[in-house]
């Protein structure tokens, strides 16, 4: 008989049987649960950070305190007083430029008798500048961070913060981008708009000087792949044979860098009256002539196939209005030819004209831009419509003048930033008007525009800054969130600083929308309104973090007591939570900048 008990599985010995196996067992198992501890640990560490102090305001806003790396940053009140000290110390030296704008606002104000609004305050204008530089309000990680600060330079804290920040170069790279190429994809295979932009974001993460970024535009050579600036150039091909065409260049030059609409001319002299060139101390009306001289510029640059644009003779001829054949065109400027460089190439020649620091319009138009950026409309009329004849308003011209001097954007956005007029509340104790607006007595009240709305929203979900130190999942869903919000409530493409009502479509996409839905739901590891609900203190606290999340303010206390009231009497507090977060979401002051 044939012994099988060698055969049975359940009496063969097992390999962790006896002391050493069941030793070994239990340190695998331990060192599992204790990896598993160790990142729910993690994740509640991480969804946790926020609603409380930070730990360091000197990493967060780029400040260099102390070369002892065992020395801890805000150990004492010591090293906080010494970053209010550096900070005060970068402040003071903008001080003469803002005093120059300041005093020019005064006296612009005493001329019209009208009273200004008193300042704002900080997390207000923090607000401002966050809508401005990253098209969204702050995280409640960076208000917790300025309030270790002392207040009289929180404000300066958050610029440097968001100046330094990947999410400004890319937000303004890609508002710089629409007015220069457009919103479209432009023609197939020779324009690469991402690529465009990118490049502009690089040079702006660099802070190049602006007549030197203006200049590589308008001279630039090489593919369109390895060379990004010559998209410039290049979104023009599919109107010209697979040329760069000058006179949409012309166009777009005169708009953007100097703020000319002199579209009009490319077809017939200006017979209303409404463009005028030659002196600018004694203006003409424009012709004809004066927009394809300009254009003739362009025409030196040519298409070379596998060696992209080259520059090449200017050959550009044209049949002007009630002409009987084409004519020879030589380039020329439309005004102030003695700033043109006598060296170079044409288009080099055209470069240093436009960028020259004596040529004002240059100057007007990034100013009057940035202004727009910042303050969410137009000085003064439309934003590439700045006459030549025409005055800016005194606070426009004076930061003109100042910007002509190192065509430095980040002082100019700093400027800006620290003037009475940017720093002004949207309320007065007398009534505001749109004059006071107008003339920069009160902050305009001015609607967001998507890019912001959508912004808003996603940052308003999470505790910390959605930036470039977000995890990749974090990006990922941003990026898929806002392009489908976008598609839904509307891009305003080139002319993004038209004003206009909100539309039925834009209402209920935010009152139904997948991203407000997703964005409040009760999701313990992403949502911010989940970790309000686990790590508030009480309910006034929770209503506290839910306001400074979506409204970067605290609630008055009438807010306060009505929603902590609703928050206690609830039978589901998180539910409770996120119903307070979709009502702020839909109000109107997050839809507007103020």
């Amino acid at each position: 008989m044939t012994d099988s008990a060698s055969d049975d599985p359940v009496s063969t010995p097992s390999s962790h049987t006896g002391p050493d196996g069941r030793s070994r067992s239990m340190f695998a198992t331990a060192v599992r649960w204790g990896w598993f501890g160790f990142l729910v640990l993690g994740v509640f560490g991480y969804m946790a950070s926020g609603l409380s102090t930070t730990d360091s305001p000197t990493e967060d806003f780029g400040l260099d305190r102390s070369t002892d790396s065992s020395t801890p940053l805000l150990d004492s009140d010591a090293s906080v007083q010494s970053v209010a000290l550096e900070l005060r110390t970068w402040r003071d030296a903008m001080a003469q430029r803002v005093d120059r704008v300041n005093t020019v606002r005064n006296r612009e104000l005493d001329r019209l008798g009208q009273q200004s609004a008193d300042p704002a305050d900080w997390m207000t204008v923090c607000r401002r500048l966050s809508l401005a530089l990253v098209g969204s309000g702050m995280s409640l990680e960076d208000i917790r961070t300025l309030q270790q600060l002392p207040e009289d330079v929180r404000e300066a804290a958050y610029v440097q913060r968001l100046l330094d920040d990947k999410r400004f170069h890319d937000y303004w790279a890609e508002r710089w981008t629409r007015s220069l190429v457009g919103t479209e994809n432009g023609p197939f295979v020779v324009f690469r708009r991402r690529r465009f932009r990118y490049w502009l974001a690089e040079q702006i993460a660099a802070n190049e000087p602006y007549d030197k970024i203006v200049s590589d535009l308008i001279t630039a050579e090489g593919l369109w792949t390895d060379q990004p600036q010559v998209n410039f150039l290049t979104v023009t091909f599919d109107s010209n044979d697979g040329q760069p065409d000058p006179i949409r260049l012309a166009a777009r030059t005169s708009r953007a860098f100097l703020g000319l609409r002199i579209d009009c001319l490319q077809c017939h002299d200006d017979f209303l009256g409404n463009v005028s060139l030659g002196d600018i101390q004694s203006p003409r009306a424009g012709a004809q002539s004066d927009f394809h001289q300009l254009a003739a510029f362009f025409s030196s640059a040519k298409n070379s196939g596998l060696q992209g644009v080259r520059t090449g003779d200017a050959e550009y001829q044209y049949q002007y209005l009630n002409a009987t054949e084409e004519v020879a065109v030589e380039p020329a400027v439309p005004y102030s030819p003695e700033l043109m460089p006598a060296d170079g190439d044409v288009r080099e020649q055209l470069a240093g004209w436009v960028t020259h620091p004596d040529n004002k319009p240059f100057s007007r138009a990034a100013v009057s831009r940035v202004w727009a950026l910042m303050f969410g409309r137009a000085a003064s009329g439309a934003i590439d419509d700045l006459p030549l004849d025409a005055d800016l308003p005194p606070m426009l011209e004076q930061l003109a003048d100042d910007f002509s001097k190192d065509f430095d954007l980040r002082r100019l956005i700093r400027t800006i930033a620290a003037s009475d007029a940017f720093r002004a509340d949207s309320r007065a104790s007398f009534v505001i008007t749109q004059a006071h607006e107008d003339s920069t007595a009160a902050f305009p009240l001015v609607r967001l525009r998507p890019e912001q709305v959508a912004g808003s929203i996603i940052q308003s979900s999470r505790i910390k800054s959605v930036d470039r130190d977000s995890s990749f999942f974090v990006q990922l869903q941003k990026f898929g969130s806002t392009n489908d919000f976008l598609e839904r409530y509307g891009d305003m493409g080139e002319d993004e600083f038209k004003g206009g009502s909100i539309t039925i479509t834009q209402r209920l996409t935010m009152i139904n929308g997948n991203m407000l839905r997703e964005s409040i739901g009760s999701n313990p590891i992403m949502n911010a309104s989940a970790h309000i609900d686990m790590f508030s203190a009480d309910d006034e606290t929770a209503v506290d973090n839910v306001y400074l999340c979506v409204l970067n303010r605290h609630p008055t206390g009438q807010e306060r007591e009505h929603f902590a009231g609703r928050l206690a009497s609830a039978d589901q507090r998180s539910q409770a939570i996120e119903d307070l977060y979709w009502v702020l979401l839909n109000s109107t002051e997050l839809a507007w900048n103020h």
